[in-house]
This record gives C-alpha cells, sequence and structure tokens, in this order.
C-alpha cells in the first residue's frame, strides 16, 4: 500500500518513495498547448500549487532525461508526453519564506532568495558563473541571463515563481508604505521584474507564477506586463485540488474500506468541498491540503479525527484576515455580516488590485474569494455568486466574525466562557450561558448604537458562538437555505452521551413587545414541524427552546 503524501511537495520525493499521487499532468500538456508561454495562476493557500510547480520542474528538466520512465511512467502524462519535455534549464523560485519584519529585511530576503536560487541553477547546469553579492537582485538575474546567452546560445529557460505574491501580500496588510515603496517605479522589486520581461527577449522562453491573490499585479505589471492570468479559466479549475473521483480513487489506494468511506466522504464533502474558481467549471474542488491532513489522521487511529482542521491552515487563515482591513469601516461589516450568514454576493472579481486605491466593496469580496473565504456557488445573468464553501471555512469566518463583534461592542470574552456554555449544553441541555453572552453582545453593542437589529443579526451573533464549539456540529436556516431550524447543535461524537438542542428565533422591534407571547406561540408550532424531519428525530436527548428578542433583550422558553 502507498503513503499518504501529507506535506509532500517535492515531486521527485512523493514518486522515488512511493507516495500516492493523485495525477494532474494533463494539465502539463493542457498548459503547453494554449497559446500563452508566460502563465500566472491563483489558488488559496495550501492547495496544492507547490507541488505542482515540482512536477512542472521534473518534467520539463533537460537533467532529469534519464528519470524521465520513472517519474513519469505511470502517469497521465509519461504515456502522452510533449515534445517540450526535458527540453530546458529550470530556473526556480520560491518566496514564501521572506521575513517581512520591514522593508530592509524584506528586500534582503527576496536577494537572498534569489541568490541561492540562481547559486543553485549555476551549479545543476554547470554554468561559468560566480554570483556577486554585492550586486542587487535585478542585478544577479541580469548577469545571470547575459551568461547563459554567451555559454548556452541554443538552449532555453524556464522560470518558475511559487508564491510571488507571499512577501508582498503580507507587507500589504502590515505596511502599505513600504510595499509601495518596493513596487514603485525605482522599487527592487519592480526592477527585478523588469529584467525578467528583458530575458523573455532573449533566453527565458516560458514562465509559470503561482500565488494567492493579484494584489500586487498593477504594480508589478507595468513593469512586467507579459504574464497571462488563467486563474478562472475553466479548462484548468480542478487543476489543483481534488475532485470527488480524485478523492476516491485515493481512499482505495489506501486501503480504505467502501463501509469506511460511506462514513468519511459525508464529512469531508461538508467541511472541505465547495471550491470552485471558474464561473463555467465542471464540478466543485476539495482543499487537497484538509483531505491530506483528514486521512492521515484516521489512518494513525482509525476514527475520525476530533480536530477537523490542521493547525497550520488555520493560522494561516487567520494571519490573512489582516488584509481585510484594507477595506475599512462599515463596508467591510456588512460584507463579513452577509457571507456569515450564508446569502450569496452577486458581482464580478476584480481580476488585479490597486494598493494605491483604498478597497471598496467589490475588491473586498474578490479578495475574500481568492484568499479561499468565498467561492463561486453560482451565477445570475452571467455574473458570479460567491458564498462561504464549507463548514471549516464557516468556522474561522464565524471566528473572525466574533473577533470584529467584540471589537465594537468593547467586549473581551476568555475561552472559559465557551468552555462553559458548552458544559452546560453537552450535559444539561440548558442554554443559559449561552443566551447570556448573546446578550452581553446585544446590550454593549445597542449602547454604543452600532447598528439597527433584527432577527437575521440576532440569529447570526447566536449562531458564531455556536460555531465557536467545537465538539457540535452546528445546521441551521441560514446554511441549508430550507425549510430548517434556526439553530440544531448536534454532538459530533454519539457515544458520549451529549444533550443535542433546537432554537428557533423570532425578533420584534421595542414598541412590539405586546406580541411576545404571540411569537413564542409562533416559533412553538414551527418547532413541531421540524420535530417530524428524520434528522431531528433520530437525536436522542433533543432540547427545544424559543428565543424572542426584543431589541436588546431576550426570552427564553424551554419547548
Amino acid at each position: 500500500m502507498k503513503k499518504l503524501p501529507y506535506g509532500i511537495s517535492n515531486y521527485e520525493e512523493l514518486i522515488m518513495e512511493d507516495y500516492y499521487y493523485v495525477d494532474k499532468t494533463k494539465y502539463i500538456q493542457k498548459l503547453e498547448n494554449i497559446a500563452e508561454k508566460r502563465i500566472m495562476f491563483l489558488r488559496p493557500r495550501k492547495f496544492g500549487k507547490t507541488l505542482f510547480t515540482s512536477t512542472l520542474e521534473n518534467y520539463y528538466d533537460i537533467k532529469k532525461v534519464d528519470k524521465f520512465e520513472i517519474l513519469f511512467g505511470n502517469t497521465y502524462i509519461g504515456k502522452n508526453s510533449t515534445k517540450l519535455k526535458n527540453s530546458y534549464h529550470i530556473l526556480k523560485f520560491n518566496f514564501s519564506g521572506i521575513d517581512t519584519t520591514d522593508e530592509e529585511n524584506t528586500m534582503k530576503g527576496f536577494k537572498r532568495e534569489v541568490a541561492s536560487s540562481i547559486r543553485s541553477f549555476v551549479e545543476k547546469y554547470g554554468m561559468n558563473f560566480i554570483v556577486n553579492i554585492e550586486d542587487e537582485a535585478e542585478g544577479i538575474l541580469d548577469n545571470l541571463i547575459k551568461a547563459f546567452e554567451i555559454q548556452r546560445p541554443e538552449e532555453k529557460i524556464y522560470v518558475i515563481i511559487d508564491e510571488y505574491d507571499h512577501f508582498a501580500n503580507e507587507l500589504l496588510g502590515f505596511n502599505t508604505n513600504q510595499f509601495k515603496n518596493l513596487v514603485s517605479k525605482n522599487g527592487k522589486v519592480r526592477k527585478w521584474y523588469e529584467i525578467l520581461k528583458k530575458g523573455t527577449e532573449s533566453v527565458i522562453d516560458r514562465i509559470f507564477i503561482t500565488g494567492v491573490a493579484p494584489i500586487t499585479l498593477d504594480s508589478l505589471t507595468s513593469g512586467f506586463n507579459i504574464g497571462t492570468d488563467i486563474t478562472q479559466n475553466m479548462m484548468f479549475n480542478e487543476m489543483m485540488g481534488f475532485t470527488k473521483a480524485e478523492l476516491e480513487k485515493m481512499m482505495d489506494e489506501l486501503a480504505i474500506t467502501e463501509e469506511e468511506q460511506k462514513e468519511l466522504l459525508p464529512i469531508m464533502k461538508e467541511n472541505y468541498d465547495g471550491y470552485k474558481f471558474a464561473l463555467e467549471g465542471n464540478e466543485k474542488i476539495y482543499n487537497s491540503n484538509m483531505c491530506l491532513y483528514f486521512l492521515n489522521r484516521y489512518l494513525e487511529q482509525r476514527k475520525v479525527p476530533t480536530q477537523l482542521i490542521d493547525v497550520n491552515i488555520a493560522s494561516d487563515y487567520s494571519k490573512l484576515g489582516k488584509m481585510l482591513d484594507l477595506c475599512k469601516g462599515e463596508e467591510r461589516e456588512k460584507i463579513i455580516e452577509k457571507t456569515v450568514s450564508g446569502e450569496g454576493i452577486i458581482g464580478e472579481i476584480t481580476a488585479k488590485f490597486n494598493p494605491a486605491i483604498e478597497f471598496e466593496e467589490r475588491d473586498l469580496v474578490s479578495m475574500l474569494f481568492y484568499l479561499g473565504y468565498l467561492t463561486i456557488a453560482g451565477e445570475e445573468i452571467g455574473i458570479p455568486e460567491l458564498k462561504i464553501p464549507n463548514k471549516v471555512m464557516k468556522e474561522i469566518y464565524s471566528d473572525y466574525f466574533m473577533r470584529i463583534l467584540s471589537k465594537n461592542a468593547g467586549l473581551q470574552i476568555p475561552d472559559s466562557d465557551y468552555i462553559d456554555i458548552l458544559k452546560e449544553i453537552a450535559l444539561e441541555g440548558k442554554i443559559e450561558k449561552l443566551v447570556e453572552l448573546a446578550h452581553k453582545y446585544l446590550e454593549n453593542l445597542s449602547n454604543r448604537d452600532y447598528m439597527k437589529f433584527d432577527e437575521k443579526y440576532v440569529k447570526l451573533i447566536f449562531y458564531c458562538i455556536a460555531m465557536n464549539l467545537r465538539t457540535y456540529r452546528v445546521k441551521s436556516e441560514m446554511e441549508v437555505e430550507r425549510k430548517y431550524p434556526d439553530i440544531l447543535l448536534m454532538p459530533k461524537d454519539n457515544s458520549k452521551d451529549y444533550k443535542s438542542v433546537m432554537i428557533e428565533f423570532k425578533y420584534l422591534k421595542k414598541d412590539e413587545e405586546s406580541k411576545l407571547q404571540e411569537k413564542q406561540e409562533e416559533a412553538r408550532k414551527q418547532m413541531e414541524e421540524y420535530a417530524e424531519f428524520e434528522e431531528i428525530k433520530s437525536l436522542k436527548h433533543l432540547n427545544k427552546y424559543t428565543v424572542v428578542a426584543v431589541n436588546d433583550r431576550i426570552y427564553v422558553e424551554k419547548v
């Protein structure tokens, strides 16, 4: 049985050490067959970009010709090889690890990566060239291109740049002025890309660039305007990440039985599926890194992992929250509230961001798409409708929403409060502490006059608190978009006899308090209907509550 390639991003290592490989090599042929030779391709973090660039590197490297059959014999491209296989000198850069503490460290890190990659290139291909550390990054690249043109006039270079935007995104999120200095007309990064462009007139034949967002394109492409962005091209929708068929095939190869798959696939679909990057894409995609994490944990213990998200992925996404601060004020908060509540946002996706101009609503929504917080869920008259793709992203999103809410309300909620809420629900089936925390938010937000409340907003506060109770699965009317309880809390582990909770919400304005009993009766009748659903009938120890909010006051009734 092959090994699971969790954390492996080196293609040669993966093949030589007998890891399972989800074959994406048909896209090498597709990339080579399109007219464009300088390509930009964006995907969210942890989606397999580095492994794909490593696959390209091994396929096109002139030094790997003797290993071709070993490396690619069992793949699609091995059986359908192209005319350009093993025909390039590969010059690869990876900008993911650069220290962005300040402009000076950023530039040192950028130069260090350029110098290191060029040294490796020179050594690998036996060139007569010495990297002059006194030169700037653009000077080092320029000198290499000139030397290569003289020494290898009949040969060509394939440039691969992985995470091209990592350091720029970090700087843009933390220090916009320093970012502008680097990519301005006289900036060092801008000059480097100008040299790269110049190289395409002589020895650089192909370029493949990956990253997360086109945040630097406007600044860089005025000096480097030859890259074609195929991020939303339907032909490449499934180039990274896993399709359902790919995931099922991998599970078969890992000796996960059909019976086990019946249990695991719905969990993985709910938490990791749902990504679509092209409006006309054929199918939705699973986040590959999250799937590999899940299966790795499952194979270790032969049970569903308690933590459904890798802490490394969670920390990546939480850092990206800083990017959202590029859009200031109420505009940002309205978008976040809308998306967390499950509403779709109709709008064109921004292809290039200009950091010199403050983000508008369309830019923020587009950024959320590129980061993986939103995905294409449908369309309206040919315009994308964007929604949160899955449960894991909804948890991360809900956590971010609660941080904004806490800031607005002037509250600092300790983790112990959530633990107390969890204990009360799980062991007693009560929601007193949950209601108490929600009331704190309503009371403080109302006093500060931050917003006018309605039923949707009150429900959203309860929902986001519930999403932080990791022992429970949370389903809601917002999620399923059909007749369904407002919030249903179901234990993830049915063996521990924890209680389940169903809540139905109603809202009244301050001058409508006389209708309280009427609203409670309305909520009770709805709960009677829901109680007939098979999914709800099967729940053990179900506790049902109606919650009616009157402005910032909350009335709870156990049914």
